[in-house]
């Protein structure tokens, strides 16, 4: 009776919070509306028409730097429980689409990508463990990239309230990914069982042998050192290669920004995005964030307005077909389910 008590408040609050999301979603694509108006719908059009061949150039870039993400994540498996790349590329490309176009969280995507993995037939807490660790070396090397924006920053212009405000969001992950990071630990393992059997009570519960198998999942990951390190430079190497998005695009509108600009432009916008990852698709704040520091640098609102929907078309093309990808993976997973209980009802 206790479970049952707790676990009707628990899926009432995940239902409100479902909600709370999708109100965000909203307001998100309301905002980027207005900024849209704000800085001027013609002028924005005229600079996204500017564009001309760069938006193809930007899907092609974006593939190029998902699908590094995807050798990223593969990484970091232990060689007697690597999925294979290809599956860890195509569901990679998942997440991001997942993540950008869905009403939900930026970190709903990697737990749809958890589940695309698991339904290819990797065990259920390898995959959890694997999306875990992921996105934490995502995050550490994301700070490290932004750092990296911030001296380009100081190396070019003065000091600046953009500058100031990412080194503020910086300073402030460092503690939340150091207790992500713990969580993942032996204490965490502890925690995890302790609120666990407050909730449940004191029986042992199913739950509690999906908790140990994950965190021996993650113990064997955080054992393979060299894949880590592997993981990490990969992913690194790929923010920097992002940068070379908003190079092209402000070379096509006509304004002459090298990589360093570009470099400070992406890099800062990223950590913008990492600080609003609980807003859908960092709706609003992509877009406010690179009105912002594209002004260091005296590109138009207009134009940095057009940058940061061009950014977005890679979402749509390559998050569409993800997306239908996965449920292709859920029918087949559904109809296979149904199949073996039929066959056990006739045994």
């Amino acid at each position: 009776m206790r479970w049952c008590v707790a676990a009707r408040r628990f899926v009432g609050r995940s239902d409100r919070m479902g909600w709370i999301v999708k109100i965000i979603w909203f307001a998100g694509v309301g905002a980027v509306i207005g900024l849209v108006f704000w800085t001027g719908a013609e002028p924005v059009r005229q600079a996204f028409e500017a564009a001309g061949w760069a938006v193809a150039a930007i899907c092609l870039l974006r593939a190029i730097a998902v699908a590094g993400a995807g050798l990223g994540w593969f990484a970091l498996f232990p060689s007697r429980l690597r999925p294979s790349v290809l599956a860890c590329v195509l569901i990679r490309f998942l997440r991001e689409g997942a993540n950008a176009l869905l009403p939900m969280t930026q970190v709903g995507g990697d737990a749809i990508g958890a589940r695309a993995l698991t339904l290819t037939g990797a065990p259920a807490s390898l995959s959890a463990a694997s999306v875990i660790v992921d996105v934490l070396v995502q995050a550490v090397t994301q700070s490290l990239f932004a750092v990296v924006g911030l001296v380009t920053l100081a190396a070019t212009k003065d000091s600046s309230a953009v500058g100031q405000t990412v080194a503020v969001v910086i300073g402030l992950a460092i503690p939340a990914l150091c207790g992500f990071y713990l969580v993942q630990q032996p204490i965490g393992r502890r925690l995890v069982r302790a609120l666990m059997a407050r909730l449940v009570g004191e029986r042992e519960w199913l739950s509690f042998g999906a908790i140990d198998a994950l965190y021996l999942c993650l113990g064997a990951i955080y054992a393979n050192r060299i894949g880590l390190l592997a993981s990490a430079s990969i992913h690194l190497t790929f923010w920097l290669f992002g940068a070379l998005e908003v190079w092209v695009m402000l070379s096509s509108m006509g304004f002459l920004a090298g990589y360093p600009e570009a470099l400070v432009i992406e890099s800062l916008t990223q950590a913008i995005r990492g600080a609003a990852f609980a807003i859908p698709g960092a709706l609003g704040a992509q877009e406010g964030g690179l009105i912002a520091i594209c002004a260091i640098f005296g590109v138009p609102a207009n134009v940095a307005v057009a940058v940061s929907l061009i950014k977005r078309v890679p979402d749509v093309v390559f998050g569409v077909p993800s997306l239908l990808g996965w449920q292709m993976l859920e029918g087949r997973a559904f109809l296979a389910g149904g199949r073996i209980a039929e066959a056990r009802r006739g045994q």
